[in-house]
């Protein structure tokens, strides 16, 4: 039987991790030779993916003993997405083949807030949906 808190962890903490690091090993490797030449699609990209980062983020933040209800863990998922975002593109610099760009920052940045907000209009819709 878990413990209450290694369940919670497991259940709301584990997919973030296990995200992240889905994101460093993808980036641990040279840039695909097979993106569609759609202009801009590789931001597109960086929207969605730390938009789903975002979510994770909020959604083990509102499953925690630090949920207070604020716009405090809305912060600090946008915040804890944008940096990991930086740190990545900081990743990027050193991997063969790769480049860092602050615009994909800024993408990464502005994905964790639409994701940050998109979840919450839907907890404030479907509260059991944080729950999930």
């Amino acid at each position: 039987m878990l413990k209450k808190g290694t369940y919670r962890f497991l259940r709301y903490w584990l997919p973030v991790l296990i995200y992240c690091f889905m994101i460093f090993v993808q980036s641990s490797h040279p840039a695909p030779k097979e993106i569609p030449e759609i202009p801009y699609f590789d931001k597109v990209l960086h929207l969605a993916g730390y938009a789903l980062l975002g979510i994770l983020f909020l959604r083990g933040f509102v499953n925690s003993r630090l949920s207070d209800g604020t716009a405090t863990i809305k912060m600090a998922s946008i915040f804890l997405t944008g940096l990991y975002g930086a740190t990545d593109e900081l990743h990027q610099h050193y991997v063969p083949f790769r480049t860092a760009d602050i615009w994909d920052v800024f993408f990464d940045v502005s994905g964790g807030f639409i994701g940050v907000y998109l979840y919450q209009i839907l907890l404030e819709k479907y509260p059991k949906i944080g729950r999930i």
